[in-house]
């Protein structure tokens, strides 16, 4: 049997000053932030954006305001996500507690959805084709979702299924009984975080059909998230569901089928310049 692996106890606070608590979860977000500014402002040199002149053009302003209507997009959006997918009953009997976001609860498919809305808002406003809009954003979300992945194996939560005890990185988990488990937050910050960002960026690099890059966003995301649903530990509170399938493998079939969709749609159009 080999040793296990103890998860480390990290102060989930980073920094005390005073009354003021800065979480290291908090800091994971500001970190994704910041890799979506980079990353779009060197979006900016792919076609067909370095290409587009006039009312058309994309510039740094762009990326600053997708960034801010995508934070609200997030937030919104993940918090209900997490009341509508995951606790629904609890929530419509207590429906302030959906404004309690201090107390956890977030769901990446909400979060997903509500950035989905704060690009249309975006597309509508500046009047630009919303695939466009999708296909510049999407290359650049892989490395906050490694960041959030960080934060949830610094928290020790959204911990993974029993392992095997001769499995060398098999780690345990406070709060999660006495048998070894596999650490699914690493699992999940190398397969939706690091492998997704290197293919997207690589298939984003080049001129693509309209819609194509965003299409391959949903489906990459949802195969890779629901083969690491398999090793993480399901919701207590809802266990597995149909066809012994997670809530997040159910959430993730619309976006393999809606990727699959959209890039054979795209496809089917002639090689254009993002309009």
């Amino acid at each position: 049997m080999a040793p296990m692996l103890i998860h480390p106890h990290i102060n989930p606070v980073a920094l005390q000053l005073g009354p003021l608590a800065v979480h290291w979860y908090g800091i994971t977000y500001l970190v994704a932030f910041a890799l979506f500014m980079f990353l779009g402002t060197r979006r900016l040199r792919h076609e067909p954006y370095a290409s587009l002149t006039g009312a058309q053009a994309w510039r740094r302003r762009d990326v600053e305001d997708i960034l801010f209507l995508g934070v609200m997009g997030v937030v919104i959006g993940g918090r209900l996500g997490y009341c509508l997918f995951y606790k629904p009953g609890y929530y419509l009997s207590h429906p302030l507690e959906i404004f309690f976001v201090w107390q956890g609860g977030m769901s990446f498919h909400g979060g997903m959805l509500g950035v989905v809305g704060a690009m249309l808002w975006f597309a509508h406003s500046r009047k630009k084709p919303w695939l466009q809009v999708a296909d510049f954003v999407a290359p650049c979300v892989p490395t906050g979702l490694a960041a959030g992945r960080v934060g949830n194996f610094i928290n020790g939560e959204l911990w993974g299924r029993v392992a095997d005890p001769s499995l060398p990185w098999a780690m345990l988990f406070r709060g999660a009984g006495e048998a070894p488990r596999h650490p699914s937050q690493v699992y999940q910050f190398l397969l939706e975080g690091l492998l997704l960002f290197v293919l997207l960026w690589w298939y984003a690099h080049k001129p693509r059909r309209t819609g194509q890059v965003a299409a391959a966003f949903l489906f990459g995301y949802g195969v890779l998230r629901f083969i690491a649903e398999f090793f993480r530990e399901p919701d207590d509170f809802l266990g597995l569901l149909s066809l012994g399938l997670s809530m997040g493998q159910w959430l993730c079939l619309p976006m393999i089928v809606g990727g699959m969709g959209l890039w054979w749609w795209a496809n089917s159009r002639s090689l254009d310049r993002g309009a």
